[in-house]
């Protein structure tokens, strides 16, 4: 199928339930991959958020981040990423208990999908939810991330760690990891 030419609502409307009808019918991984993929790439475009909330989209890519498949977890955490940016997706994601399941993403081993899962973090961070997002064990997560060899990985935490904590919290996260050996192995990295 093809995405192009949408010209008015009902028509994007109609492909994107199409792409969540064929998600949920096929029995193909390369199937649903390919779906996942589009959709992921459709949640960036503020045009079609309204319809992904109306398709309950953040439900599909939030299911997606406990499979097997790296590729699910990778795209379903690439749309979350996408969505959250959003205020009303990030509501709906926030609703659904979506916090536990992106910090789960924090350990994958691909690195699309911890820095997805670090900048829907920053995404999804309000007055009411700072103190789960920046949650000690968090804290301690982007420590040791700063110190990846990634440039992308380490830069990326360093803004989370300047810009979504205080640094009482730093600080107490340094305290709490003093005598372990300070290197980014306490960790499972990203291979890519």
């Amino acid at each position: 199928m093809s995405g192009r030419g949408l010209s008015n609502g009902s028509d994007r409307f109609e492909y994107l339930q199409s792409l969540v009808t064929e998600f949920q019918d096929t029995d193909s991984e390369d199937a649903k991959e390919q779906v996942l993929a589009n959709l992921a790439n459709f949640a960036y475009d503020p045009k079609n958020l309204e319809n992904l909330r109306a398709l309950q989209v953040a439900d599909l890519f939030l299911d997606m981040l406990t499979e097997e498949n790296d590729n699910f977890v990778e795209f379903g955490m690439g749309g979350l990423c996408n969505l959250s940016m959003d205020r009303e997706c990030r509501d709906q994601i926030l609703q659904i208990g979506g916090i536990s399941l992106v910090t789960g993403c924090l350990s994958s081993q691909r690195e699309e999908t911890v820095l997805s899962a670090i900048t829907t973090l920053m995404n999804l961070t309000t007055a009411s939810t700072r103190s789960t997002t920046t949650e000690p064990a968090i804290i301690q997560c982007m420590l040791r991330f700063s110190l990846s060899l990634s440039p992308r990985l380490r830069n990326l935490s360093s803004v989370f760690l300047q810009d979504y904590c205080t640094e009482q919290q730093v600080a107490k996260a340094r305290e709490q990891m003093q005598g372990q050996h300070q290197t980014a192995l306490g960790i499972p990295l990203p291979k890519d």
